[in-house]
């Protein structure tokens, strides 16, 4: 196996080269301004520890995957065209009102309740650019009005008068009944061809979302047309510079799926946090091959802190209509919880509360850092780790970043320390007490609020500064168990080289598995089965598209299912895809029986409000060869004392009033099994690994260890 996966982040450019049996990895420096410079930075590190050439590598290479946060910067700077929205007449104020509750979605929850202060984003599409169509399609897909050709050629115009740059066709029940809106395109295609508007793309709800609920699949499709440019010139200048290093075959984009496709296969909704979910696919598939059972995955990068959940027995976590930004959209994504703490995150003095706040604003790359040297001016996490000791100013991101101790001291004081009277150490303890703190409730809140305890699950912390604060947010959580897993600093690289191809499809439906009042089972199995098998067909047509073979495709069945009419819905992995009897209609429903016990308490179950299914979603995939990471922890038998540290040095840790020796360990210098006594630290070119007062830490394959509790 030989692969290329890079994950761009805020701050850093993450490489992972696998070359046979060599797993290489590699950080470079994210440039916003050309993401292709932090590419080719990050390879050129990788390729180099092998003594391989670019020519080399891209020659003989199976593939490259790329991870990207192209999309969500486009939103974050509104860097879009002006889009016109066409949807059904008398459904023009659909999108301005956003179910009346657009004015809280993606603000956290103070903001949500401050009703007073509260203010809707900036539309993407202005209200001059909504136009209503004559047409009407009722909920059984029966066509009650006609399209009117000519009506729609008016609409265009207006909206091309008003200077429209990308189109959006989002009808009534459309993904019942697609037929207008394919016949609304054709229109607009005829009326205006390329040569007279350019490339305007026009994105059709029903084939963005295939879910019912008209506003946020409007919003996902709104969204997409939006990102569209951006993401297709950004993506096809990837490509190019692949093709002018001679790489000939198609790039791989990664989805927040779960999956990847390639670039003529992707809509550009479906990058969005393509990045963090990588990694929680890289920690599918590690606690699978460890036997981790249920882990709660972590990733501190330098601008956010990803949450994720991996639940052992086949429990999908996806959100439903995740929010994107400000807007509620329904394409199913991996489920993940973005908090604003890295190491680049921005400290600074709340003279309200009088306390510190850490985030969500960050430094970044450029300038990054106080210490980093250049010319930033606030203090962040990296300096707080920096000045209580934890980090060597000549070894960090291994060497290649050097660290200026001074400017982390002075930008501490300012900013922290003169406000709250203390020094420039018990302001950075307060900082990395407060941001520990606050990923930890954002882990115990994720959790809980699924029916889970923290304590049931083992830490996975991974990221270029998940090892350095794994103690603390372990301590804060009452957790006894962290993992960091191989390559942690590129762990979400790691998982884009781990990805199938795959794509879903979906339907809504109102699906009684067991009625309540009748008493009876659901028995309609070939119309059930009919109806998979139409999702089955369209997820096959994209996979031989892209040249899988017809033999290498399979399907996996997953339904969204509750009791009655509760909120709680699970998505459930069907052990089968095809119902032939009630047999395997008891399987199903005994598998969403004992999932919603283990997460809500056994006995909480509620089959006599009914079970039903609200959705019907069909994954469908092609595996590809993966990393093995089998016996990457040592076992008791493994375990021996650590040689001597390289060095030793004062540290300060949160609550202790004095400094404590330290020992300093070289991760290259430590054997499989190898026991680290607290307080201690492993330094490896791409992480730090603290080991706090009362942890002891087991060094494993490949940079992987872990914390256990004293």
């Amino acid at each position: 196996m030989r692969r290329v996966s890079v994950d761009i982040g805020g701050t850093f450019t993450d490489c992972s080269l696998v070359w046979d049996d060599a797993y290489v990895e590699a950080k470079a420096l994210t440039t916003h301004q050309n993401l292709a410079l932090g590419f080719n930075a990050s390879l050129k590190i990788a390729y180099e520890q092998l003594g391989l050439s670019l020519e080399e590598v891209m020659r003989e290479v199976d593939s490259v995957r790329y991870a990207t946060t192209l999309g969500t910067n486009a939103l974050i700077e509104r860097r879009g065209p002006r889009v016109g929205l066409l949807v059904t007449a008398g459904f023009e104020a659909m999108v301005p009102l956003s179910r009346g509750r657009g004015y809280g979605e993606g603000l956290p929850d103070r903001l949500r309740r401050d009703l007073p202060m509260a203010q809707r984003p900036e539309p993407l599409v202005p209200v001059q650019m909504i136009v209503g169509i004559r047409e009407r399609v009722a909920e059984t897909g029966e066509i009650l009005m006609p399209v009117d050709a000519e009506d729609v050629r008016a609409r265009v115009r207006e909206l091309v008068d008003n200077g429209v740059q990308a189109f959006v066709v989002s009808l009534v029940n459309a993904v019942v009944q697609p037929e207008h809106e394919l016949l609304i395109e054709e229109i607009i295609r005829d009326e205006f061809p390329e040569h007279l508007l350019g490339s305007a793309p026009i994105i059709l709800s029903h084939q963005v979302g295939g879910r019912k609920g008209e506003y946020a699949r409007t919003s996902s499709a709104i969204i997409d047309a939006f990102l569209h440019n951006a993401m297709y010139h950004g993506l096809s200048t990837l490509e190019l510079n692949l093709r002018d290093n001679g790489y000939q075959k198609p790039m791989l984009v990664i989805h927040n799926s779960g999956g990847m496709a390639q670039l003529n296969s992707t809509d550009a909704l479906q990058t969005i946090h393509s990045g963090p979910v990588a990694g929680i696919n890289a920690s599918e598939h590690l606690a699978a091959e460890t036997d981790l059972g249920n882990v709660v995955c972590t990733d501190m990068g330098g601008t956010s802190f990803d949450i994720g959940l991996v639940v052992k027995g086949g429990v999908k976590f996806y959100d439903f209509n995740p929010v994107i930004g400000r807007w509620l959209v329904n394409i199913p994504m991996v489920h993940l919880v973005t908090l604003g703490a890295g190491g680049g995150s921005v400290a600074r003095y709340d003279r309200l509360r009088r306390t510190v706040v850490v985030g969500p604003e960050s430094a970044g790359s450029d300038p990054g850092p106080a210490c980093y040297n250049r010319g930033g001016r606030n203090p962040t996490v990296t300096d707080s780790d920096l000045v209580l000791g934890y980090l060597l100013a000549d070894r960090y991101a291994g060497g290649t970043i050097p660290l200026n101790e001074r400017r982390a001291l002075r930008a501490l004081e300012k900013e922290v320390g003169e406000p709250m009277s203390v020094d420039a150490v018990e302001a950075a303890k307060l900082i990395r007490e407060k941001v520990d703190n606050d990923m930890a409730n954002g882990i115990a809140q994720e959790l809980r609020v699924r029916g889970y305890e923290p304590r049931h699950f083992t830490l996975l912390a991974y990221g270029g500064n998940g090892a350095l604060h794994a103690c603390g947010i372990a301590n804060v959580l009452g957790v006894t168990r962290v993992m960091v897993p191989p390559f942690s600093a590129i762990f979400s690289a790691i998982g884009a080289g781990n990805m199938d191809q795959l794509h879903f499809h979906e339907r809504s439906l109102y699906l009684s598995l067991y009625d309540s009042n009748t008493r009876a089972l659901f028995d309609d199995f070939p119309r059930f089965n009919a109806l998979v098998e139409e999702l089955e067909a369209k997820g096959r047509e994209d996979l031989l598209r892209q040249g899988v073979p017809a033999d290498a495709i399979r399907h996996r069945l997953e339904l969204d299912m509750r009791y009655g009419n509760q909120l709680a819905q699970t998505a459930v992995v069907s052990a089968k895809n095809r119902l032939e009897s009630a047999d395997d209609l008891m399987e199903v429903l005994t598998t969403f029986s004992k999932d919603y016990g283990r997460r809500y308490g056994e006995g909480s179950q509620a089959p006599e409000a009914g079970i039903r299914v609200n959705t019907l979603r069909v994954a469908t995939y092609s595996s590809m060869s993966t990393l093995k990471f089998k016996g990457v922890l040592p076992e008791e038998a493994d375990l021996a004392a650590a040689p001597a540290p390289s060095s030793s040095r004062d540290c300060q840790f949160v609550g202790q009033s004095a400094p404590l020796t330290t020992a300093f360990y070289d991760l290259a210098d430590l054997s499989f099994g190898a026991v680290i006594e607290a307080p201690a630290i492993v330094i490896s070119p791409s992480t730090t690994y603290l080991v706090e007062p009362g942890w002891r830490l087991r060094i494993g394959r490949y940079g992987a260890a872990l914390f256990v509790k004293v």
